[in-house]
């Protein structure tokens, strides 16, 4: 797969190519933010990875930010990130960064950085601490895919905002171990409503917080392809990128 600073190239030429008409138009305006879409896998592999980043295009281009995918763990280094105001890991599995990676990614944070991560990123860098405060938990087991009722308990993010207080999805839903206390839980799973829950009344699946200079946000939903099709869903995750994005 081609590396982001390739993408990033051709991005700067198309945009530059139409600057004079650009300026003519809206003398002020300025770059979309540019999102990194992270899909590495050095596990299981989700089928849902390509529909999911083209859902996230589709959204940075009625919402102002460009959804630049890569499987390269290359274009985590100083230079390349510095380009980023957000690093989205789609469904990563596994160990997929070195430990200069890791640092760097570290560094991002710590300057102000955010970070989002979609279902599987719970499901990677078991042996890098830092990563899974960041995300919030770890993936421990999963029972068969169901519906599920997901209790909203936070309204007033705009990734859950449009949501009524009980929202029926179905899904693979994570039981997960490590969960980081100081995170601020926006949705929980009703381990009534469907079978195989092991985290019992507190099972989180949506949170975020100020973490190590940074933000950073997870949602445990986005195993099946048919998740982005779900426009409640799509706007959770646009919710969560304008968040990440500072922009509320």
């Amino acid at each position: 797969m081609r590396s982001i600073k390739f993408s990033l190239i051709l991005f700067c030429f198309a945009f530059f190519a139409n600057a004079q008409e650009a300026i003519k138009v809206a003398p002020n305006a300025k770059m979309p933010d540019l999102v990194l879409v992270f899909t590495k896998t050095e596990g299981y592999r989700h089928k849902a990875i390509e529909k999911g980043a083209r859902a996230l295009r589709q959204l940075g281009r009625t919402n102002d930010f460009i959804a630049l995918q890569s499987e390269t763990a290359e274009d985590f280094n100083i230079q390349n990130l510095r380009n980023f105001k957000l690093v989205i890991f789609l469904n990563t599995t596994m160990d997929i960064l070195n430990t200069q990676q890791q640092r760097v990614m570290e560094l991002y944070i710590k300057r102000g950085g955010s970070f989002m991560g979609i279902h599987a990123a719970a499901d990677t860098e078991y042996e890098w601490p830092w990563y899974g405060k960041l995300v919030g938990a770890y993936f421990e087991s999963h029972p068969e895919q169901q519906q599920a009722k997901i209790d909203v308990v936070d309204g007033s993010h705009p990734s859950t905002a449009h949501l009524k207080n009980e929202w029926l999805h179905f899904d693979e839903w994570y039981n997960f171990k490590n969960l980081n206390p100081n995170a601020h839980v926006l949705m929980r799973l009703d381990e009534t409503s469907y079978k195989g829950g092991t985290n019992g009344n507190n099972h989180p699946i949506a949170w975020y917080h100020e973490f190590d200079g940074g933000r950073a946000f997870y949602t445990g939903l986005g195993h099946t392809e048919a998740s982005y099709d779900d426009d409640d869903f799509k706007q959770h995750l646009l919710g969560a990128i304008e968040w990440c994005l500072r922009r509320k």
